[in-house]
């Protein structure tokens, strides 16, 4: 360890079961349900569906890591189980999944400022500016150390969460079913139901991250499951809770158009303050889960570079103990994928970079049940656990499906254009040896 750096088992329960929280409670459930708005009722299918096939995924690494308690998460496990090149290739798509979830949530983040800066709508790069402001300024504390990040993420959750709940209790009793339509007529409705699932599994994204940070945690093998567990079932609540009760009080026309959804209900319920509070609450979540992400983006490509399949200059450390070329790195990729999309619009950047991140985290999702149900060395699986892997495989892979076309394009581009980059991290093994 580098002297004066911090020591290395500084998370415990609290902290860990926060960060799970924190970077499943982001963006999602504030800007969701104007994406959901106009599939009606199918939408609260898809959160069903969802949340029953998170629940499932969260047992699934909640048994891997206390079978494998090291750092790498979704990677590690692949790796142990299926080898490098398949660990490479989650490896890949997850840390893409993490720059890209970086530039959704900044997105989000600036989205629910509008309503007290209004010109960041107006003037498209200023809400750019505002959202790349944001990240750097995260990666800077990330930078500072693992500690300051993680009492960092244990405040912003529960300044967050308080309001969701508040807003998810008295909206129950204004709820309106006559609000929440039937749906799309003119869309298959076993396709909208699918395309519901994919879009609120954007909400899921990062139940696993408990598993990455591992070499931060203490007595990992322990309370690395109890937090993935109940951070998703806090989450789900939460969720559920609120998405339902706003679909029930503002109607679907307004809430499709609206930059700040949970506001809009809030306002709607108890005035323009009310409003404003939400939208403050909301961008507190987001700062949070922009914050959690930040420091698995380091953590992450550390631990890969580690086993010598990214680049070893992900693996420096500077003097307080953080990745943190790789924390530059990665927030450039986030940097550039706002400033390339940022000219669609808030709602529309965002529903395409959920999109394509919720892609590349599926597939990660799916190596993993199958490293699961094999198991390692001449111990198989029990059957229990075999059946569980395959249905949380099944899950995963039909959520990827819902996500669309451009996202299995563009998620297909960019799992192969990975290939060079495993074939050099080859090359320079066999040449240094």
């Amino acid at each position: 360890m580098h002297p004066g750096s911090e020591p290395r088992r500084s998370l415990g329960l609290a902290t860990t079961t926060s960060v799970v929280v924190g970077n499943m409670v982001g963006s999602g459930v504030f800007l969701l349900p104007a994406a959901l708005a106009m599939y009606g009722r199918y939408s609260l299918w898809g959160w069903g569906f969802s949340t029953a096939g998170a629940l499932l995924l969260a047992w699934m690494f909640s048994d891997l890591a206390r079978r494998m308690p090291r750092s790498g998460g979704p990677y590690a496990y692949t790796r142990e189980g299926l080898g490098d090149f398949a660990g490479f290739l989650v490896a890949w798509m997850y840390w893409i999944s993490i720059a890209a979830s970086v530039a959704a949530i900044a997105v989000a983040f600036v989205s629910y400022l509008v309503p007290f800066a209004p010109a960041l709508a107006v003037h498209r790069w200023a809400g750019a500016g505002a959202a790349l402001l944001t990240s750097w300024v995260l990666t800077g504390v990330n930078i500072w150390g693992v500690r300051a990040a993680g009492r960092l993420q244990l405040v912003t959750v529960i300044l967050k969460l308080s309001p969701l709940l508040v807003l998810a209790a008295v909206g129950s009793f204004y709820f309106d079913p006559t609000l929440i339509t039937a749906g799309p007529a003119t869309v298959n409705p076993f396709a909208s139901i699918n395309t519901c699932a994919a879009l609120t599994m954007w909400a899921f994204v990062g139940l696993e991250c408990a598993t990455v940070p591992a070499d931060h945690v203490k007595d990992p093998a322990r309370t690395i499951p109890r937090a993935t567990l109940l951070g998703t079932t806090i989450a789900a609540v939460v969720y559920i809770a609120c998405t339902t009760a706003v679909m029930g009080v503002v109607p679907a026309a307004t809430l499709a158009h609206s930059n700040a959804p949970l506001a809009a209900a809030a306002q709607a319920l108890w005035g323009g303050w009310a409003g404003d509070l939400i939208a403050a609450a909301a961008a507190i979540s987001c700062f949070g889960a922009l914050n959690g992400w930040t420091l698995m983006a380091g953590q992450f490509a550390q631990a890969v570079a580690r086993d010598q399949l990214f680049p070893s200059v992900f693996a420096r450390e500077i003097r307080r103990g953080t990745p943190a070329i790789g924390l530059v790195l990665s927030g450039l990729i986030a940097s550039g994928l706002i400033a390339m999309n940022y000219s669609r619009g808030l709602i529309g950047t965002f529903d395409i970079i959920i999109l394509i991140a919720t892609f590349f985290t599926l597939v990660p999702y799916m190596m993993c049940a199958v490293a699961e149900a094999l198991g390692s060395g001449t111990h198989p699986r029990p059957l229990r656990n075999v059946l569980l892997a395959s249905a949380a495989f099944v899950f995963a892979l039909w959520a990827a499906a819902g996500t669309g076309r451009r996202s299995l394009y563009w998620g297909t581009l960019v799992m192969l254009a990975g290939l060079p980059v495993y074939a050099w991290q080859k090359w320079s093994q066999v040449k240094h040896a």
